[in-house]
């Protein structure tokens, strides 16, 4: 992950353009960004390790609900 910032700027696509679409157009980018999670990941000190538990239990969760989702399908089927 790179430490240069990152800066988000949404521009109306036509002069009549609704401010309140502009701003739906701005939080969806901001989020596709992941800035926010970023900051909070951030802003207190996390012990490599407890990040490592943290990204596997993430993995392991994933894992474990596509494999129900598969189960599920072949049960259909």
């Amino acid at each position: 992950m790179s430490k240069k910032p990152i800066n988000v700027e949404v521009e109306a696509s036509h002069r009549d353009e609704n401010p309140e679409r502009l701003i739906r157009r701005f939080v969806k980018k901001v989020k596709k960004e992941r800035i926010l999670e970023n900051y909070r990941d951030r802003m207190y000190y996390e012990k490599p390790s407890v990040k490592r538990k943290r990204k596997q239990a993430r993995r392991k969760k994933v894992l474990q609900k596509l494999r129900v989702e598969k189960e599920n399908k072949e049960k259909i089927n």
